[in-house]
């Protein structure tokens, strides 16, 4: 039974079904329980108990194929959204990075002087929402030796959006309300550029570049050189590969949207869900207690300086606060999650459908940049130039 166990496929099955298990999970709670979440604490708990053998995860191998995919995975995110849509929908852009500044400052004021200062890097990245974010920061912590520390990376990415969608979802209904009350007496008027999102106009590509193979070689060709000039200058990989990926698709060189288009972004994303599983590989129940009082201290102040950068965000662009605090709040929990809620806030408050989709509108574009500026491009940015100080 322990040789079947430990066939690649058959453990990278069980693993698999974890995460499959925390989507389904996920879609049923819509997104009150987050993926990340069920599928680490299902493994750790699994890992303890000894119904998982503790080496599964080295016998499934898909970790490795995940750390190869962390590169291209940061290129595509540079491609997902043109450069166009963020400068028309600048005040979502400067409300969501409101919120990273005060979140970081109360962060690093606070958590050196109660742990360390690498505790307080080693949160404040995920923390700004992305799972590449965290792997950026645990590797370097790895590297350095600093022991349970590394741990912290994950807990946090696991549990923040605990506390960022119940709290957003609340603001979302506020507005929503408001909405209501404007579109009764006449006054409402449709956010400016709500069709934004839409795509550039598609070029008809050649007979090569359509080839899903030359695509996503495209793709690992931007992320190698990425890599490589990583490996030779002060700048880390990630925001090579990032700052690649926008100039890519700025020229033409990487189509939008870019693993996408080459049919690769699930399998993708699930190699690097892989790899944040793997840093809990191992982890005794212990050492995951040591580091709760360091994770909930980073949480509750993050999403309280998020929360507090939003309403002078929002302030600063004359924005509602109720808009403008969730557009913040998209860093503890990105897409899918802020869709799912604009559906379900609109679905909630609107009396008719014509009034659930001018909710809708007025919510989703905003949140979804909110949710890009922050998880997409400053988590990254953000792990990417933290590191550098340890």
């Amino acid at each position: 039974m322990s040789d079947i166990i430990h066939s690649p496929l058959v453990a990278t099955v069980l693993i698999f079904a974890l995460i499959a298990f925390g989507e389904w999970l996920s879609i049923v709670s819509r997104a009150r329980i987050p993926m990340l979440l069920t599928a680490m604490v299902s493994f750790m708990v699994l890992s303890w108990t000894g119904i998982f053998p503790a080496d599964l995860l080295e016998s499934s191998q898909f970790a490795v194929l995940g750390a190869i995919l962390i590169g291209p995975a940061i290129v595509h995110m540079g491609t997902l959204i043109p450069m166009k849509v963020l400068r028309e929908q600048y005040r979502a852009v400067v409300i969501s990075l409101s919120g990273i500044i005060i979140a970081a400052a109360l962060i690093f004021t606070v958590i050196p002087l109660v742990f360390n200062f690498e505790t307080a890097v080693a949160g404040m990245g995920p923390l700004s929402g992305g799972i590449v974010a965290m792997i950026i920061t645990t590797e370097k912590l790895q590297e350095l030796n600093l022991g349970t520390v590394a741990l912290i990376p994950a807990l946090i990415v696991a549990f923040q959006g605990l506390i960022g969608m119940p709290l957003a979802l609340n603001f979302m209904r506020s507005y929503a309300k408001r909405l209501l009350g404007q579109i009764d007496d006449g006054s409402f008027k449709p956010m400016n550029g709500t069709s934004s999102t839409e795509e550039a106009e598609t070029k008809k590509l050649g007979p090569v570049r359509s080839s899903m193979t030359i695509r996503l070689f495209f793709v690992f060709l931007v992320g190698a050189l990425g890599v490589v000039l990583g490996s030779v200058t002060p700048i880390h990989y990630s925001l090579w590969c990032l700052a690649f990926g926008i100039i890519g698709a700025k020229i033409g060189f990487l189509e939008q949207e870019s693993l996408v288009k080459a049919n690769s972004f699930t399998i993708t994303m699930l190699g690097i869900i892989f790899v944040v599983i793997g840093s809990m590989a191992g982890v005794s129940p212990q050492e995951v207690l040591e580091q709760l009082p360091a994770v909930a201290g980073i949480i509750v102040l993050g999403t309280a300086g998020i929360a507090l950068g939003g309403f002078v965000g929002s302030k600063l662009v004359k924005w509602d606060p109720y808009k403008g605090m969730p557009v913040a709040l998209t860093a503890l929990f990105g897409f899918p999650a802020d869709y799912i809620m604009c559906e379900e806030v609109a679905r909630s408050t609107a009396r008719s459908e014509k009034e659930e989709k001018m909710i809708f509108n007025e919510l989703l574009t905003p949140m979804l940049i909110g949710g890009f500026t922050t998880v997409t491009i400053a988590s990254v940015v953000v792990a990417g130039i933290l590191i550098s100080f340890l």
